[in-house]
């Protein structure tokens, strides 16, 4: 304790601490009261409403373009699958898929850079032998429509066509399977008296989007030279391939499990009406 005289009177100033303790520590004003250290501090409800704004327009304008981009390829697409299935005579339309972006832009050109088509059943007219096609895959590159929509071209196209062993057979009078050996095929023969034998044939591309069978054996039994000659009849002419778009060229034909799968390429791929495209055959 310390003391003082003035004047006379003595001063109790009480501890040494006592005049510091006098005043409580300053503490800065907040609206929400002290602040708290280790409270987290808390965004201001309006800063977060215009955030949330400003997030909403910029994902608003970002999407607006790839919206307006795919309502037009999905126009390009339904029209062009309408006069596909107009054209080749599918029983429903085939799938088209336009790729790339924008397709806005190319729309604009006139050209697509690359279309994407798959139909299904594929009939064949005007033939003897009938070949129908189960599926035609079709890649086109370059695609452009005449003046007056009487056709479309694509600069270069590659094209798989599958042709089951139940069209195959119809058009040969046969029943035809897969072959043991690779790039066979076989058939079953029935003869006389309740035999059978099993013939073997080579598949292969032939000129003008024809299939050739050649080199065909027999096993399992002797063929009677009549049989012989009705083998002959059959295997000796090549299968002519309708309806497939003008421009396109067999590369190649293999057989599978469950049918031949044929593989075209071309230049100049022009898709006209059925009938056109039988006449160019």
């Amino acid at each position: 304790m310390r003391r003082s005289q003035q004047h006379g009177h003595d001063y109790d100033y009480g501890p040494d601490h006592a005049c510091e303790s006098a005043y409580e520590p300053y503490e800065p004003y907040t609206p929400h009261g002290p602040m708290d250290p280790n409270e987290p501090h808390r965004t201001r409800p309006r800063l977060r409403r215009v955030t949330a704004v400003a997030v909403a327009t910029l994902v608003t304008l970002t999407l607006l373009p790839v919206a307006a981009d795919r309502f037009v390829a999905a126009r390009i697409e339904s029209r062009t699958a309408e006069a596909f299935q107009e054209g080749m005579d599918t029983p429903v339309e085939p799938d088209v898929h336009v790729r790339g972006f924008p397709v806005v832009t190319q729309a604009a050109s006139g050209t697509l850079d690359h279309v994407d088509i798959t139909a299904h059943d594929v009939p064949a007219r005007g033939n003897k032998r009938p070949l129908p096609v189960s599926e035609l895959s079709l890649w086109l590159d370059g695609l452009t429509k005449s003046d007056d929509d009487s056709e479309a071209r694509a600069r270069s196209a590659e094209a798989t066509a599958f042709l089951s062993y139940a069209d195959v057979s119809n058009a040969l009078g046969l029943e035809i399977s897969q072959g043991r050996s690779p790039g066979r095929v076989s058939a079953v023969v029935l003869l006389p008296l309740g035999e059978e034998v099993t013939v073997t044939t080579t598949v292969s591309a032939d000129s003008g989007n024809r299939i050739a069978f050649d080199d065909f054996t027999v096993s399992g039994g002797a063929l009677p030279a009549v049989g012989s000659a009705v083998l002959d009849k059959v295997f000796e002419r090549p299968i002519q391939l309708r309806n497939i778009p003008a421009g396109l060229h067999l590369r190649s034909v293999t057989p599978t499990s469950d049918g031949l799968s044929a593989r075209f390429s071309g230049r100049a791929v022009t898709f006209r009406p059925d009938e056109e495209s039988q006449g160019d055959a």
